[in-house]
């Protein structure tokens, strides 16, 4: 038994976004929802909660006493939880970080490509994007130099980098960190798709001088727990006046469900974990030798999420992501979406098994020939 092993049929009878937004006969690869078996330890705790009445609302520091033993386990760094507090979700926790961080009307750093809420959170609460686009998928550090002394005074990191799986290097964080405290900007951080990663990846608050940062981390992503919310924020000492300013409807947001499955999955399916990101490595080997192999298109496999960023420029089409909708019946998110220099790239979820994987390039693959023929 494998954790994508969940029958194609079993999947269309889930009533979220993915399998209920597009028509019946389209292949969802779109929203960061994993087509996986849910970790039996979640399973058995939620229904002792519903059989004790345990209903209510959290009290006890559970998700953050699990995420500290998490992290200890996975990256060897234990956070400080006397400055952690608790919030509905990572892009809640996010925008009222930056709220509490900046002035409306202040500029604030993205790094394009970008996962779209980083722009909503900018323009929503009244302030002003200013774009330091990756290079080569990593960060610009000069660029951030020149966008930090010219008056940005917040940035908005993702680490890893979402859509393109970037994971920052220990060096590239240490630099930025001393960039941003040179120039007196606070960085907010959204590690939620962190989980997947082991060594390799670096918590920005284990660094040893991080400077004046927020971090918002969850377990959602890594253990598909999007529909039941719970998230972290997770402060700097630098940071520890804007965490303590915070409404407390902010850590409120969050259900006692939230916490109880979310505590749990961190410390009762690790193993599920590593299953998991077995399986997605593979997929992205799966779906790196197919796209080659049938559409002629070059994809490297990742070290972060289990995203894929297509680039289908070679193929010729004008709206790569709506052809594929409209003709090959799967749908993708449209690389437009992440910045508009990219609309030829499609973001593709792989967080599902091999066969729907070569079931959907297949389909690609077909849709062009007719159209060519």
């Amino acid at each position: 038994m494998t954790v994508f092993d969940v029958p194609l049929a079993d999947l269309r009878r889930r009533t979220s976004i993915k399998w209920t937004r597009w028509e019946p006969d389209v292949l969802p690869m779109f929203v960061a929802e994993m087509d996986c078996r849910m970790p039996e330890p979640v399973i058995e705790r939620l229904e002792q909660a519903m059989r004790d009445g345990d209903t209510g609302y959290p009290e006890q520091p559970i998700y953050q006493e699990a995420y500290a033993r998490f992290a200890q386990w996975r990256w060897g760094w234990e956070p400080d939880l006397a400055l952690t507090s608790t919030a509905g979700d990572v892009m809640q926790a996010m925008r009222y970080s930056l709220e509490r961080a900046t002035a409306p009307g202040v500029a604030v750093v993205i790094n394009p490509p970008i996962y779209p809420p980083f722009r909503h959170i900018v323009t929503g609460t009244g302030r002003r994007i200013v774009e330091v686009p990756l290079v080569d998928d990593r960060l610009d550090l000069a660029g951030l130099e020149r966008a930090f002394a010219d008056g940005a005074r917040a940035h908005l990191l993702c680490s890893p980098h979402n859509p393109n799986g970037t994971v920052h290097t220990r060096e590239e964080l240490v630099a930025l960190a001393e960039l941003a405290k040179h120039h007196d900007v606070t960085l907010i951080v959204d590690e939620i798709h962190a989980p997947l990663n082991g060594a390799e990846f670096t918590p920005f608050l284990a660094l040893p001088a991080p400077g004046r940062v927020l971090v918002a981390a969850s377990a959602a992503k890594a253990f598909n727990l999007a529909g039941i919310k719970a998230a972290l924020l997770f402060a700097s000492p630098d940071a520890e006046p804007m965490l303590r300013s915070l409404p407390p409807y902010v850590g409120e947001a969050m259900s006692h469900f939230g916490a109880l499955s979310h505590a749990t999955a961190l410390d009762a399916s690790r193993d599920f974990l590593l299953e998991l990101v077995d399986e997605v490595r593979a997929n992205k080997e799966l779906f790196a030798r197919l796209v080659g192999d049938k559409l002629g298109l070059e994809y490297r496999p990742s070290e972060g999420t289990y995203l894929a960023w297509l680039d289908c420029s070679f193929l010729g089409l004008a709206e790569p992501g709506r052809f594929f909708h409209e003709e090959a019946r799967v749908r993708f998110n449209f690389g437009g979406d992440f910045a508009p220099e990219t609309s030829q790239f499609v973001r593709v979820n792989l967080a599902t098994s091999p066969e729907v994987v070569a079931e959907a390039v297949d389909r690609m693959a077909r849709a062009l020939t007719r159209v060519r023929s």
